[in-house]
């Protein structure tokens, strides 16, 4: 196999930036849906309490925000990527059987990389890192 000049030390530094960003990015889904920040598309309407996009919301900006600094990174990244596979094939694939046509490779991407960082873990930036003493 063919090095590429990355070294093998920064693995674990690219683990924990992979999670970073996107607990970054899945906590801002939640922040729109359930703080209105940022402004959500023209058009669309307010959630209401206690609906099935409301309690995604709460996944989306709970576990987003876990993820992101890296607390209990491995149960609340299995909890999002059931959400997104749920997501997924309730909203997304009955459109179509593209995800570049029904909307929904970011639902499929957001899946895959939260059930890697279940089974992968958090990396050495993170709470849970810092709690073990930087053991992963």
């Amino acid at each position: 196999m063919r090095d590429w000049g990355l070294p093998e030390r920064w693995t674990p530094l690219l683990l924990s930036l992979l999670r970073i960003v996107a607990g970054l990015t899945f906590l801002e889904h939640g922040a729109q849906k359930l703080l209105g920040f940022p402004p959500p598309m023209p058009g669309m309407p307010a959630i209401a309490p206690f609906t099935l996009f409301w309690f995604g919301g709460i996944l989306e900006l709970c576990g987003g925000l876990l993820v992101t600094i890296g607390l209990l990174t491995r149960p609340a990244a299995f909890l999002l990527a059931g959400e997104m596979a749920v997501a997924y094939w309730m909203f997304h694939a009955p459109k179509s059987p593209f995800p570049a046509i029904n909307g929904g490779d970011a639902a499929i991407l957001f899946c895959f990389v939260f059930l890697y960082l279940s089974a992968a873990g958090p990396g050495p930036w993170s709470l849970d890192a810092a709690m073990r003493g930087g053991r992963r």
